[in-house]
């Protein structure tokens, strides 16, 4: 299974091009193998990305902006979703493969982590008082 980012090498958009590389940096940096097709200088890109996001994911005027990302012929998401998957710690997932030996997942959950921060609230106070 080969991951497909669907790109504009000449957007005039700063901010795309930073949402560009920011996929493809972090898909190197996991080593996941990777396809870029340019829908700027390749019509037969740009058609089969348009043809290829699902309706409810285009925006309001029906045309995607890229990063647009597949598994093969399976729409992933866009920029925000993968966004949303790297924060999450759920790429792999995201991009419908499985994760490598070793991956851990994240820990726990946002619950457990704010239990957490409050503990160590609470110590803090614990060691103020001692004072």
């Amino acid at each position: 299974m080969v991951i497909k980012v669907f790109l504009a090498s000449s957007s005039g958009s700063t901010a795309i091009k930073k949402k560009q590389q920011d996929v493809l940096g972090f898909l190197e940096a996991l080593k996941i193998e990777y396809a870029s097709l340019d829908i700027a200088s390749n019509e037969e890109n740009r058609m089969w990305m348009r043809e290829n996001v699902p309706g409810d994911k285009k925006p309001s005027n029906g045309i995607p902006l890229p990063p647009q990302i597949f598994n093969e012929e399976n729409y992933c998401g866009d920029y925000d979703t993968f966004f949303d998957a790297k924060e999450d710690n759920v790429v792999y997932e995201f991009l419908g493969l499985t994760p490598p030996p070793g991956f851990k997942k994240a820990a726990f959950s946002e619950q457990e982590a704010q239990e957490g921060e409050d503990e160590d609230y609470d110590k803090e106070g614990e060691e103020g008082e001692e004072d």
